[in-house]
């Protein structure tokens, strides 16, 4: 199994990127909290990995920090929650965040992440109460941010992302909108998008 990985960055596209490892190119998928820490591309990172084996694909998840690892596998472990829900919810708040909702019994703000139903939401909450109570590995992941070439592609970019994530085209256009004129990074507006949505 695949437990760390070092390499150049190729590209990024949430939520996929590349690493050149020795000549050898790992696709990945990563949560937004992994992005807004990403370097440029052509500088080199270090990422956490956690590695899915099905009958079809081998599937590899990198994370900035080992919280969100720990986290994301935790997550996995809930019924009814797959890799990609749990990418999800590690986009659309930080992993101290997430702590919080899940000790309040917060369903209301689990509810507005794209995927995640009522019952859903209950269930991490009875599920990971007890879990997550006292994790002192879950931490907050401050952001750092990448400036890309154009507003208009990063406009198209983050709608883009704001849909792999499962947001409908229209809700991601209408996201991205309401906070283009804050920001010209696209990471930014990823992120000012899903914290805009999830204070709603």
């Amino acid at each position: 199994m695949i437990g760390r990985l070092q390499g150049k960055l190729i590209y990024k596209q949430p939520p996929g990127l590349m690493l050149d490892v020795n000549g050898v190119g790992y696709e990945l998928e990563a949560p937004m909290s992994t992005f807004y820490q990403l370097p440029e591309c052509g500088q080199d990172v270090t990422l956490h990995i956690h590695m899915i084996v099905r009958e079809d694909a081998q599937v590899l998840y990198g994370f900035h920090d080992l919280s969100d690892r720990s986290l994301f596998r935790t997550l996995l472990k809930v019924n009814g929650v797959g890799a990609k829900m749990a990418l999800t919810i590690l986009s659309g708040m930080d992993a101290n965040g997430f702590k919080h909702c899940i000790q309040l019994g917060d369903t209301d703000a689990l509810v507005r992440l794209p995927g995640v139903g009522k019952k859903t939401a209950e269930r991490l909450i009875v599920e990971l109460r007890d879990r997550l109570g006292d994790d002192s590995s879950v931490a907050v992941n401050s952001g750092l941010r990448v400036t890309a070439d154009s507003v208009r592609s990063h406009i198209e970019e983050a709608i883009s992302a704001l849909t792999a994530l499962g947001y409908k085209g229209p809700e991601a256009m209408r996201m991205v909108k309401n906070v283009k004129d804050e920001t010209s990074s696209c990471e930014d507006l990823i992120r000012l998008a899903l914290k805009s949505s999830l204070s709603k």
